[in-house]
């Protein structure tokens, strides 16, 4: 069902674009609802069936100035939403037995085994509990753009914990850890690699980093509303030593992130660029055991080897802004009895900083994607990104 005349809204006078079937009509209106009442600014929303698309809609604005409307392939910074696709690379090498996710990191990444961390195995990186949360020393942004330079400090530092007990969120710097496996393996930083075995083939419109030719299609981020001087205070007073090193250290943020040298650079926890449909395609390999769009990915064995819990426990960087336990599988948050990717407490995702998210429900089979552009104030759990799940599961 077209929905390209829908009725433009007052508030921001966005226009939805693309194509919703009529049994998933819920989504629709949730998307429209969050441009009238929760701020949108430009976003679109994906979710696909058994490998068919049944929701791409997309609309609002890719600027601030709101001179651009957000167009069909229209891209944005997706944040930590990468870290879905990233841990797929270290999958397909697992899948093809050539990385052991139960092997130390160091068999691979022998300078790895500094200080401490020889006995890390791949699959405590995977899973957000190798203790490498952030760096202890400073690290300023031209030194997280040296893939060399963060990586030999992330080899040399010491873990914050006992590797393997508890789960901290390693905001940045999961994707250097994951991706320096990838490449010690396969020759190929992850980008590369997730160009050559997945987005290629699947011919999906998702890269770590952006290719300048694609700046002039890529919305502009707006930072989410600034706290006051006390409030900032107030928040960092309650961090712990290692959550401020894994949020703040460096800290990034809108203006950062529509930078050429954030753009130009290979952060793959945090730099992956996308439209929602190229995301949901992605998540949609999850969510179809392994295969999406008549193409194999992963062995139904290793697609579900994605979401084996390591373990429930307060997160000890991200504990303070989450009510009770969560879980994270190898390489994604587990939707658990909270519910952050449906009812299914299986399905599977991650979101991204300010609202962005990737789902997979392999029981339901179902994949949704949604990117935006105007940032929430959170890590995960956006409500805009709440509405839109709880339609999609109300539609099933």
């Amino acid at each position: 069902m077209s929905v390209r005349k829908t009725q433009q809204t007052p508030e921001t006078h966005a226009r939805i674009h693309g194509h919703c079937d009529p049994r998933f009509a819920a989504v629709r209106e949730a998307f429209e609802e969050n441009f009238r009442a929760r701020g949108e600014l430009g976003a679109a929303v994906a979710v696909t069936v058994a490998g068919k698309s049944v929701v791409d809609l997309w609309g609002g604005w890719a600027d601030a100035a709101r001179t651009r409307p957000w167009e069909r392939d229209t891209v944005v910074n997706v944040w930590s939403t990468t870290k879905g696709p990233v841990a797929m690379c270290a999958h397909i090498l697992a899948d093809r037995g050539l990385l052991d996710l139960d092997a130390p990191v160091a068999a691979y990444w022998p300078e790895f085994a500094a200080a401490g961390k020889e006995r890390v195995l791949v699959r405590h990186v995977l899973s957000h509990r190798a203790g490498l949360a952030g760096l202890r020393e400073p690290h300023t942004l031209e030194e997280l753009y040296d893939w060399e330079a963060t990586t030999a400090r992330l080899a040399a530092t010491a873990p914050w914990w006992e590797p393997g007990t508890r789960s901290g969120y390693h905001a940045l710097t999961y994707g250097f850890l994951v991706g320096e496996v990838v490449r010690r393996v396969s020759g190929l930083r992850p980008g590369a690699f997730l160009a050559r075995e997945v987005t290629g083939p699947l011919r999906v419109d998702f890269t770590i980093g952006l290719p300048a030719r694609d700046h002039g299609r890529a919305a502009e981020l707006v930072r989410p509303p600034a706290a006051s001087a006390a409030e900032r205070a107030a928040l960092f007073s309650q961090l712990p030593p290692v959550a401020l090193a894994a949020l703040t250290n460096p800290a990034v943020g809108a203006a950062q992130a529509n930078s050429t040298g954030w753009r130009a650079a290979e952060v793959p926890a945090a730099n992956g660029h996308g439209s929602a449909r190229s995301v949901a395609a992605l998540y949609g390999v999850f969510a179809g055991r392994g295969a999406h769009g008549g193409r194999r990915i992963l062995s139904p064995q290793a697609a579900e080897r994605v979401r084996e819990g390591q373990g429930s426990c307060r997160d000890l960087v991200l504990g303070a802004g989450f009510e009770g336990e969560t879980e994270i599988g190898l390489g994604l948050w587990l939707s658990g009895p909270q519910g952050a990717y449906g009812p299914n407490p299986r399905a599977f995702g991650h979101d991204g900083f300010g609202g962005s998210c990737g789902l997979a429900d392999p029981e339901a089979g179902v994949s949704l994607g949604y990117v935006m552009n105007r940032m929430g104030p959170g890590i995960a759990n956006d409500p805009r990104k709440a509405v839109l799940v709880d339609a999609l599961y109300s539609a099933l």
